[in-house]
């Protein structure tokens, strides 16, 4: 997409921070005490403070740079979340079965990185659009492919298998991969009050998660 950067937030600011997913639901409730819901978002959104990873001034000072180079909100950049970055459930390393990506048919050779979450009742499939360079693992039919079978383009998460390596119909295939989350700063202001800092408390740096 144009106005993101494909830069990694600074990681020991990143893995000391707060945050998580956010879902936007109406709901309706009738004089009879029932209710109507209705999700207005087919995919959840992640919002993030990393102020709570700001522990010195050498890393205050390091946001700060990194926040004008990214022109406050004008572009995006990759942030790790500390609770959910790797294709395996536990958040142990990624394996070549711990997500399915697809159904072969014999001629389809791309296939987008999906993490699914859930499995009883109503499991959400997430698009993974920026995997980490170098982590990507996949398996079709339940083995696992030479890496020069595929490449995965780690800008917007595709999986693309080569000339020869097209899986065939009704073969499974499988990924497992470490991954980053598409952010951009919520703010254009960035307010640092170095007296507030010094008595211990946080600065607060909202981060929100972007479609690309």
């Amino acid at each position: 997409m144009t106005g993101f950067h494909e830069i990694l937030f600074p990681l020991d600011v990143a893995l000391k921070s707060a945050g998580g997913p956010e879902r936007r639901t109406d709901i309706v409730s009738f004089g009879s005490g029932r209710e109507q819901r209705n999700a207005r978002w087919a995919q959840s959104r992640r919002r993030y403070d990393a102020g709570y990873g700001v522990k010195t001034l050498q890393a205050l000072q390091a946001v700060v740079a990194f926040f004008e180079e990214r022109r406050g909100q004008l572009y995006g950049f990759r942030w790790r979340d500390r609770l959910d970055h790797s294709s395996n459930a536990q958040g142990g390393p990624p394996s070549p079965l711990d997500q399915g990506i697809g159904i072969g048919d014999g001629a389809t050779a791309t296939f987008q990185l999906l993490k699914t979450y859930g499995a009883g009742f109503a499991p959400y499939s997430r698009p993974i659009q920026k995997p980490v360079a170098a982590t990507v693992r996949v398996a079709v039919g339940g083995s696992e492919l030479a890496a020069g079978a595929f490449n995965c383009d780690t800008t917007t998460g595709i999986v693309r298998f080569v000339a020869g390596h097209v899986p065939p119909p009704g073969a499974a295939i499988t990924a497992g991969f470490s991954f980053d989350v598409p952010v951009r700063f919520d703010t254009d202001y960035l307010e640092v009050d170095l007296s507030a800092f010094a008595a211990g408390a946080i600065p607060k740096i909202p981060l929100v998660e972007i479609r690309v």
